[in-house]
């Protein structure tokens, strides 16, 4: 717990005090550099960069926990919560220093101060939750305050009425979470309560920060910008009560200049002009802060100029990045960790991830049927990384019609959510026909259109891998080892190349090469399904020649085809999978750099030589 009020941290020492006692880290199948070194006062940052404000209070730290019993149970007595518990974490992780799977009720607890001024007249006091696997149910003083469905998805909640302004006061979170249990199809994306191969340890409970904040009574909400490559930016700023209060905002460079300001009222879009700004690419990743005004609110953001769009060069579908084509190159990037599961042990260990990838010179990344938290979104806007972002999936089943409905709620959830990050270029909606609906109709043309009417600025990707059916702006083929892309032959149940959509490929590589149990997740199921591996090269001189091998291959579909993009599995191994670019604990790089760089920059050059843009030479991160 923290505030960033000075004053604020007398108060909680003894908060504190009675909450830190007891908490261990457990010892986890597999470990990392950072497992030992999260301490009890995790993730400080601010966590949502986007919608930033001075008046905030960190809640991380040691809760207690206990196992609940069934839906509707009531708060337990306050002696009954024995163990302590990190958050965020997820339960299954040796960070929690819980450790125990397959929790479908729990309990949390914890005590806060509000500091002083955050509940004065005037001002409401706002209980956020970065995210919650998978339904949260949140009391404070022993009230409820409201309920939250959806693992991946920020939520908030007024408390200003049920608060102790001027003591301590007692949150309870109670969290239902069946993971992929029969009958639910909740979005789960590789989560499973029987791990093997391809499918990994589950998250359950509070995996991302819980935070306070103090706003006014007419407070800023949602912001949502886009800034295109003519300068042109449009700007909505939402509130709660939908209101038409007037609005300001600022756009400020790096040297701390306003370069250009507009005005209009909240909840109606307006526009205004920077002139000439310099644009968001990869390969220069300017960003520009941002001032919003309303009323007494005051919040701060970022943007970049870019905008996306699909042109035909040679008479072959292309995506442009600001009227050019870059090839896109990139990883299948699954966001586990065995320490921490869903939640990397901290921001520096998030970020090791994608400077290896920034520094082999890769422009691109699949964010693989996981959602991250905001900060992993921020890095890859400073780093320049292009986005391809999934939808976490359902479990390998047919939903019924109310659970369609739902996971497409969320799927509203995640474009609202993560619209504003320059990085982000692609929605995913199915991957590999997991929950897809295919004999009653295709509801992927319904939620493309669903998806364009929320962000018009973007590619959809409705189907990567199978069961295609021409919705969306990618033609999708998934296919291991070697690549099959905008080719004239495929493979089943990849479909033949559309040329009427822009050709990627999804999915390839995936070569393996086993390493010492000291780098191994250490669940025998796992070292069973190693094996499974879509290929094992037995060193690592194999596995970097058939490295090479592939991306000529690719690099080759670029000259002939119309391949625009790829993505490598994948970023680092994932517990029983062994073909990561890194191993699980990320202390061995497979990848023989200098021939990495250099085959990937071929790729890119392939791509310059059929109209797309001259690639600068690549430099280290």
């Amino acid at each position: 717990m923290r505030s960033n009020l000075f004053t604020s941290l007398l108060t909680l020492v003894p908060v504190l005090g009675n909450l830190a006692l007891g908490y261990q880290v457990q010892t986890p199948p597999l470990d990392t550099d950072w497992t030992y070194s999260v301490g009890t006062d995790p993730w400080p940052e601010y966590p949502r960069p986007q919608l930033q404000r001075s008046q905030w209070q960190n809640l991380n730290g040691i809760w207690k926990w206990k196992k609940g019993s069934y839906a509707g149970e009531p708060i337990p007595h306050s002696h009954s919560f024995q163990q302590d518990i990190l958050v965020p974490s997820c339960i299954e992780s040796a960070l929690s220093g819980v450790m125990q799977l397959n929790q479908t009720y729990s309990w949390y607890s914890t005590e806060f101060n509000v500091p002083q001024g955050y509940a004065q007249k005037g001002r409401r006091v706002l209980l956020n939750f970065e995210a919650v696997d998978h339904q949260a149910t949140v009391y404070v003083n022993g009230d409820i305050v409201g309920t939250h469905t959806g693992g991946y998805w920020h939520f908030n909640f007024d408390i200003t009425k049920y608060l102790n302004s001027n003591g301590t006061n007692t949150l309870h979170v109670f969290v239902f979470d069946p993971t992929d249990m029969q009958g639910y199809m909740n979005p789960v994306g590789k989560q499973t309560r029987t791990p093997s191969h391809i499918f990994y340890t589950p998250c359950t409970g509070i995996w991302q920060t819980v935070w306070l904040e103090s706003v006014p009574e007419t407070y800023i909400n949602q912001l949502d910008i886009i800034a295109d490559m003519s300068g042109q930016v449009n700007v909505t700023v939402g509130t709660p009560c939908g209101g038409s209060e007037p609005v300001s905002i600022s756009v400020i460079d790096n040297h701390g200049k306003v370069v250009g300001s507009g005005k209009g009222v909240a909840n109606r879009a307006f526009d205004f002009d920077v002139n000439s700004p310099d644009l968001w690419s990869p390969e220069s990743p300017t960003l520009y802060n941002i001032t919003v005004k309303l009323g007494e609110d005051t919040v701060t953001s970022y943007t970049g100029f870019r905008t996306l769009s699909i042109g035909e060069i040679d008479g072959v579908k292309r995506p442009l990045l600001n009227g050019e084509f870059i090839f896109q190159f990139g990883t299948l990037d699954q966001g586990f960790w065995p320490d921490g599961i869903y939640t990397p042990p901290n921001r520096e260990a998030m970020v090791y991830d994608l400077k290896v990838l920034k520094d082999l010179g890769l422009n691109m990344l699949r964010k693989h049927i996981k959602v991250e938290n905001a900060l992993f979104y921020q890095a890859c806007d400073q780093l320049g990384l292009l986005l391809i972002q999934d939808m976490p999936s359902m479990p390998l089943r047919t939903p019924d019609a109310d659970q369609q409905a739902d996971w497409e709620r969320q799927i509203d959830i995640l474009i609202q959510q993560h619209k504003n990050f320059p990085s982000i270029y692609t929605w995913v909606i199915y991957n590999e026909g997991w929950g897809q609906i295919t004999d009653t109709g295709y509801p992927e043309f319904n939620i493309t259109d669903r998806i364009r009417e929320l962000d018009p600025t973007r590619f959809v990707d409705a189907t990567t891998g199978w069961h295609d059916h021409g919705a969306g702006d990618w033609h999708d083929n998934h296919h291991y080892a070697n690549p099959q892309c905008g080719t004239p032959f495929y493979s089943i149940q990849s479909t033949p190349y559309d040329h009427q959509r822009i050709a990627i490929q999804g999915e390839f590589g995936g070569i393996g090469h086993n390493v010492s149990a000291d780098h191994l997740w250490k669940v025998n199921d796992a070292f069973l399904s190693i094996n499974q591996t879509y290929e094992i090269d037995q060193d690592l001189d194999a596995y970097n020649y058939r490295g090479h091998l592939l991306l000529s291959e690719l690099r080759d579909q670029i000259e002939r085809y119309a391949c625009s993009a790829a993505v490598w599995t994948q970023t680092t191994d994932v517990e029983g999978e062994v073909n990561g670019f890194l191993t699980y604990d990320r202390r061995i790089q497979r990848t023989d750099k200098k021939q990495w760089r250099s085959d990937i920059q071929a790729l890119y050059d392939a791509a310059a030589s059929r109209g797309g843009k001259a690639p600068k030479r690549r430099m280290a991160v």
